[in-house]
C-alpha cells in the first residue's frame, strides 16, 4: 500500500573517530550494524519487521555493502540491500531514496543511512598508461575530460578568493563549530551508539585563533584548521509509512520532501545553493519557519558562501557543531546531518528542519524535516 508520508521515528549514529584512530580496527559492515541494531532496540522495532536497508558508502571495497550491514546485524534474510554511491551526498541521498521506497507501497519499515571507514579503505590501483603497469591512486576522477576537476580544497579556495572570503572568517568558523559541540557534548551523546566505549566525537577540541595560524595550508587561504577532516563513522534512521506510524502510536519526524542540483564539477563547494532552492520550491516551505539547520562544514569557506547565497540565520546553522567539529565520514555525512536534525526536532512540536550537503562531481542534496 502507498503511503502519502512518511516518517523518521529513529535515528542514530556513532561517534566520529579521525582516521586511523579509535575505531581503526572495525570493518565498515560492523560499524554500521551496531547502529542499525541500536536504532531498532530504540523504536522497539524486531529486526524481522524491517523490509529493505539503504546503505551510502564511497571508499569501501565495492560488492554490496548494505547487504553486508544487512547479514551482520542479523535483518531478515530477505532483506538484500541497496548500496549507493553519490560521495558525501550519498547518506542523506539513501534516505530519500527509503523515503520514495514507501512513498510507492514497495515497502513500510526502510532503514536507510550510510557508513564510511577511512581507516580500512582499500589500496587502490589503476594502470597508469598503455603498458598496463598499475599505480595507486587516492581519489577516482569525478568528471570526465572536458571539464575541470580539481582537487576540491583548490576548489573552495578559489571559491573562497572570488566571494572575498578571508582566512580568519573561515578560522573564525571553524572555532565556533568546535566551541558549540564542546558546549553540547552531553546533549550529543544522546543520539550515539556506543561503539567500543566511545560516546563522544573525538576530534572536538578548543580551537584557538593561535592554533588555526599554525595550521598546516592545503590551499591558500584553507588549511587543516577550517577543513573537516578524514574520519570512521555510521549514521542511520528509521524511516515507516504513515499507516506504521499510527499503528505504533509513536513520536516521529516527518519527512516533507528533498532536493537535489547539480553544478559546473570545479564550482562544487556552491551545489548546496541550488538544491535547497529546488527544496524550497518543492516543499512551499518557507526559509524564515526553518528553526534548524545542519549545514555540510566539509570546508568552513563552503559553509559561509552557502550561507550568505540562500541568505541562511546564523543562529539557526549548526548549533551543536558541524563537520568541523566532527570530522567527515563521506558517505555517512549526509544521514548523520539527517540524525541530528531528527533528535533536534523530536524536542520541539511543528517544527520545520532542513539538512543540506555537497558532494564531489559539482552535486547539492538538501531535505526538510517537520516534527
Amino acid at each position: 500500500m502507498s503511503s502519502e508520508r512518511v516518517f523518521i521515528i529513529a535515528g542514530k549514529r556513532s561517534a566520529v573517530a579521525p582516521r586511523s584512530g579509535a575505531f581503526a580496527s572495525l570493518t565498515y559492515y560492523d560499524l554500521a550494524a551496531q547502529v542499525v541494531i541500536d536504532i531498532l532496540k530504540e523504536a522497539k522495532i524486531d529486526k524481522l519487521e524491517v523490509d529493505e536497508l539503504i546503505v551510502s558508502n564511497a571508499l569501501g571495497a565495492g560488492g554490496n555493502p548494505a547487504r553486508m550491514v544487512s547479514l551482520e546485524a542479523k535483518l531478515n534474510l530477505a532483506v538484500g540491500g541497496i548500496s549507493i554511491d553519490r560521495q558525501c551526498c550519498g547518506g542523506l541521498d539513501a534516505i530519500s531514496i527509503g523515503t520514495d521506497l514507501i512513498k510507492s507501497g514497495r515497502a513500510e519499515v526502510v532503514v536507510a543511512g550510510g557508513v564510511e571507514s577511512y581507516s580500512t579503505r582499500p589500496i587502490r590501483l589503476h594502470p597508469e598508461n598503455s603498458d598496463k603497469s598499475l599505480v595507486s591512486y587516492d581519489r577516482p576522477d569525478f568528471a570526465p575530460a572536458g571539464f575541470n576537476d580539481p582537487d576540491l580544497a583548490e576548489a573552495t579556495a578559489k571559491l573562497a578568493r572570488k566571494f572575498g572570503i578571508s582566512k580568519e572568517e573561515q578560522d573564525d568558523w571553524s572555532i565556533n563549530s568546535h566551541s558549540n559541540a564542546l558546549k553540547s557534548k552531553q546533549i550529543l551523546r544522546s543520539e550515539i551508539t556506543p561503539i567500543l566505549n566511545q560516546t563522544n566525537d573525538l576530534f572536538t577540541r578548543k580551537l584557538s585563533k593561535k592554533i588555526c595560524e599554525k595550521a598546516p595550508k592545503l590551499s591558500d587561504t584553507v588549511t587543516h584548521a577550517n577543513s573537516a577532516i578524514a574520519a570512521d563513522a555510521a549514521g542511520f534512521v528509521l524511516l515507516v509509512s504513515e499507516l506504521f506510524f499510527k499503528n505504533k502510536m509513536c513520536k516521529g519526524v516527518e519527512v516533507l520532501g528533498s532536493g537535489t542540483s547539480g553544478i559546473i564539477p570545479e564550482e562544487t563547494p556552491l551545489a548546496p545553493v541550488g538544491a535547497i532552492q529546488a527544496l524550497l520550491d518543492q516543499t512551499k516551505i518557507c526559509l524564515s519557519k526553518v528553526a534548524f539547520i545542519e549545514l555540510m562544514e566539509a570546508y568552513a569557506a563552503q559553509a559561509i558562501m552557502c550561507t550568505r547565497l540562500c541568505n541562511l540565520d546564523l543562529d539557526k546553522i549548526n548549533i551543536r557543531g558541524g563537520a568541523l567539529s566532527r570530522g567527515h565520514p563521506i558517505g555517512a555525512s549526509g544521514a548523520i546531518l539527517v540524525v541530528r536534525l531528527f533528535n533536534e526536532l523530536i524536542k520541539k512540536p511543528e517544527t520545520f528542519g532542513m539538512a543540506a550537503i555537497a558532494a564531489a562531481g559539482g552535486i547539492g542534496s538538501a531535505m526538510m524535516l517537520k516534527s
